[in-house]
């Protein structure tokens, strides 16, 4: 499971396929929705999105269906996980244009330095409907002197954390220990 949305990688895939990526897919229609005012040409990406979103909500959310409590905790932690997200995008977004106005550059030179031409993809990363690469928050760190941990969430999806918390148990390594807070939301 990946940190961080991508919608191109859900979009090739055609499904959502758990409650978190769906989370994650609202978040990203209400970011298309201001990114297709701006620019057009995100319509038919927001379309294609919101048919998922549609169908999985037809799938696992209509009113025929038995919502367990096992469904609703499932989606209460997925709603937290996406929001925690969501704020860090947010967060990382203003720091990076508050160094840039600083620097007195523009958007469209940030883009430009990391070899992204295209100003509705700087926008798309800016907005986290797009990852960026490794090499580009490198550039960041290095360029605007952003510490990598306003750059890279760290936090872990839940599952993750059950494995990694069961994986050291069954080591039983007194040197390796966890403390209660060490793997939860940051």
């Amino acid at each position: 499971m990946s940190i961080q949305f991508d919608i191109s990688q859900l979009l090739e895939t055609g499904e959502i396929k758990n409650e978190l990526d769906f989370e994650r897919a609202l978040i990203a229609d209400r970011k298309l929705r201001v990114l297709s005012k701006e620019d057009p040409t995100y319509k038919p990406l927001r379309k294609q999105l919101r048919d998922l979103i549609e169908l999985y909500e037809n799938e696992n959310w209509n009113a025929e269906s038995k919502i367990s409590e096992k469904k609703i905790r499932e989606s209460d932690i997925a709603t937290s996980i996406a929001e925690k997200e969501r704020l860090f995008i947010q967060r990382r977004k203003e720091l990076i244009r508050k160094k840039l106005k600083n620097l007195h550059l523009t958007q469209q030179d940030f883009g430009a330095i990391l070899g992204h031409n295209s100003k509705s993809y700087i926008s798309e990363l800016m907005n986290g409907v797009s990852p960026f690469s490794l090499k580009d928050l490198i550039v960041i760190n290095r360029l605007l002197k952003i510490d990598l941990t306003d750059l890279v969430p760290t936090f872990l999806p839940q599952s993750d954390r059950i494995k990694i918390r069961t994986t050291i148990k069954k080591l039983d390594n007194p040197n390796l220990k966890l403390s209660t807070d060490d793997l939860e939301l940051a």
